[in-house]
């Protein structure tokens, strides 16, 4: 059995999961609702405040989906009743981010030109700028694949740098630092 698949998936209070005859999980929470369509393979069943992911057998194909809709789920679930929560932090001389509007970001990262972002609606945004510090962008969501897809997008328009280390970085992320040219003896 899959290490991760056979766990059970604890259900908290508020929360509950659905699953439709077309192998679709719906989960609901005070957080918001998600669902994933799930491989016809692998079943879900949904037994008081628990929830069990199986497979029929021991093949290749299930073996590697029985860990991957369990961790989905769980996933999911955890983003209902908690939420997931990401800081990017904008490391450089003239970085600076604003809200231009509800769901949308502008970014000064260094080049000649203000980065604008449209956010989806299920992402909730909010920007600290306070002197002497590093501004930050803190965004929350319910959905953990999406909060990560925006986060990367946003780290993809100044990655971080091996020299001075500057750049958009998640807060507490270690840069590796080089050592510059060594100048003449």
């Amino acid at each position: 059995m899959s290490r991760i698949g056979k766990l059970p998936i604890a259900i908290p209070a508020g929360v509950t999961i659905t699953v439709s005859p077309e192998n679709v999980v719906t989960v609901k929470g005070p957080k918001g609702e998600l669902s994933q369509a799930v491989d016809p393979l692998i079943s879900v069943n949904v037994e008081g405040a628990v929830c069990h992911v199986t497979r029929p057998n021991d093949e290749k194909e299930a073996r590697a989906k029985h860990g991957l809709y369990r961790a989905l789920i769980h996933n999911m679930v955890v983003g209902c009743s908690e939420g997931y929560k990401k800081t990017l932090e904008l490391v450089g001389v003239g970085y600076r981010v604003e809200l231009a509007q509800p769901q949308v970001l502008n970014f000064s990262l260094g080049y000649t030109h203000p980065i604008y972002l449209g956010l989806p609606k299920e992402i909730k945004v909010e920007t600290k700028s306070e002197r002497n510090q590093n501004p930050l962008v803190i965004l929350e969501s319910a959905d953990k694949q999406l909060l990560g897809q925006v986060c990367a997008k946003i780290r993809s328009f100044r990655k971080p740098e091996p020299y001075k280390g500057k750049g958009v970085k998640f807060q507490g992320e270690i840069v590796r630092r080089k050592a510059g040219k060594s100048a003449g003896k």
